[in-house]
């Protein structure tokens, strides 16, 4: 699913070549796409950005880093062939699936860029265009007769001259969720740090391909392929430039994290309570507050996020199942609450009943999954915000030998009304999340938040 832009702040390119798995692996792995991977197929592509404090030069990068992380690329692709295939999306008849033959390969761009490092890693206010410098495109999708091919993984390394360097990742949604592609992400590091896949293998972190391992009783795969199959053009929407909008990063420390439960603790004992939940809740307030008198007080708020199936499926998955394993969080209130007095206490319990119902069924975390579609695409124009990435997964500890990163960017959250979260960097205990909204609502919103978190 490439995306059709015009963005005028791209950096210089220096190379694009393809990197394709040894041909000695396997001759072809096809794998179907569950309902779990359907869901996604028509979703914008996910990418992500790891910035790396690693000063060099130009000569160091072309000659030492790049031929050293296109051979532990081609090492780790060995172990996970999907993502240098593709999606086949068939026109007239049958179900989309996932397909390596040799030959399939990954498009690695190598490029070099000039603006200011220390401007793009800070949690400063950015024009939300200035990351894509450093976001790879998909390469465009294929046609034939029946089909229609979907690359599914493109990859690019850019320097920043005696500052750091940039990777960045953009993905098919359809073709793993964020537990498989930040595996993908740790093993190249892992790969590329200590020269070979031999940690990969002691640690049986590789890949769990077996598709027949999921149970589907319920038919959901032919549910969700009859509800989505054609409801869509399967060629990418457009992201036009200017985007119109800036990003920032907000930090929420540990002790601040422990006050928020502290105080739903005293008010509601029973109440489903964690460090994701306490601050899912106190952005939404914020961001309804920082809305002050622009929405009615009756008009439906709905927050969404995915949760992780894999070790609550009958039977389990290992967590190293490949592909999407997702289930759909709901939460829902209305603006007038939300913004009332008790706002914060409102957004915390309707997120916790809505972690229970659905994490915690008792019949099951896919209980009622028939439905997900059809529920989800009654929200499209409605008052949705939701979460990109999870604190479960921390991409900061992702080390290639040229240390920790020094900051992790979503660019994905500017498609959509979502915040990035993740494990902070510089604070134990502690979480960050992104925005990328219109000045003003950003302006609005950080005035809030700040003020929120000075009277805790």
């Amino acid at each position: 699913m490439a995306e059709t832009r015009e963005n005028p702040m791209s950096a210089a390119l220096i190379e694009r070549c393809e990197i394709a798995p040894s041909p000695d692996t396997v001759a072809e792995l096809t794998l179907p796409l569950l309902h779990f991977d359907i869901t996604w197929l028509y979703f914008h592509p996910v990418k992500r950005l790891l910035f790396y404090g690693f000063p060099c030069s130009k000569h160091h990068f072309l000659e030492t880093i790049v031929p050293k992380l296109k051979e532990s690329l081609l090492r780790t692709l060995n172990h996970f062939l999907p993502l240098a295939g593709n999606i086949v999306h068939p026109i007239n008849s049958g179900r989309p699936f996932s397909r390596f033959v040799v030959g399939d390969s990954v498009t690695l761009t190598i490029a070099e860029c000039n603006k200011d490092f220390k401007h793009l890693t800070g949690n400063h206010p950015r024009v939300s265009d200035e990351l894509y410098a450093c976001v790879p495109q998909l390469p465009p999708a294929k046609h034939s007769s029946d089909a229609v091919i979907l690359p599914v993984l493109a990859l690019q390394v850019t320097l920043f001259p005696g500052h750091g360097l940039c990777l960045g990742f953009t993905n098919h949604h359809s073709i793993g969720d964020a537990s498989t592609i930040v595996r993908f992400i740790k093993a190249w590091a892992s790969v590329n740090r200590f020269g070979g896949d031999a940690k990969l293998i002691d640690e049986k972190s590789l890949p769990f391909y077996d598709r027949t391992a999921v149970a589907d009783p319920d038919g959901l795969d032919s549910i969700y392929w009859d509800l989505l199959k054609r409801s869509r053009s399967v060629e990418p929407r457009r992201l036009s430039f200017p985007l119109n909008k800036v990003r920032a990063t907000f930090v929420i420390r540990k002790d601040d994290i422990e006050k928020l439960k502290a105080f739903l603790l005293r008010r509601r004992p029973e109440m489903h309570i964690t460090a994701f939940t306490v601050t899912c809740a106190l952005v939404w307030v914020c961001l309804v507050k920082a809305e002050a008198g622009a929405v009615p007080d009756d008009e439906p708020e709905y927050f969404g996020f995915a949760a992780d199936c894999r070790g609550r499926l009958n039977p389990p998955l290992p967590g190293t199942y490949f592909g999407n394993c997702l289930a759909f969080v709901k939460a829902e209130s209305t603006h007038g609450l939300l913004r009332g007095k008790e706002g914060f206490l409102v957004a915390a319990e309707s997120l916790g009943l809505a972690i229970q119902k659905t994490v915690y069924n008792q019949k099951g975390i896919l209980d009622g999954a028939e439905d997900w579609p059809m529920e989800f695409r009654k929200l499209i124009g409605k008052r949705l915000f939701g979460v990109a990435g999870s604190p479960r997964f921390d991409l900061y500890d992702t080390d290639y030998g040229w240390g920790r990163p020094k900051k992790f960017e979503s660019p994905s959250i500017d498609a959509e009304t979502s915040m990035s979260l993740c494990k902070s960097r510089n604070f134990e205990g502690g979480l960050e999340f992104g925005l990328s909204r219109p000045k003003k609502k950003l302006d609005s919103f950080a005035a809030v938040f700040t003020e929120t978190l000075r009277n805790l």
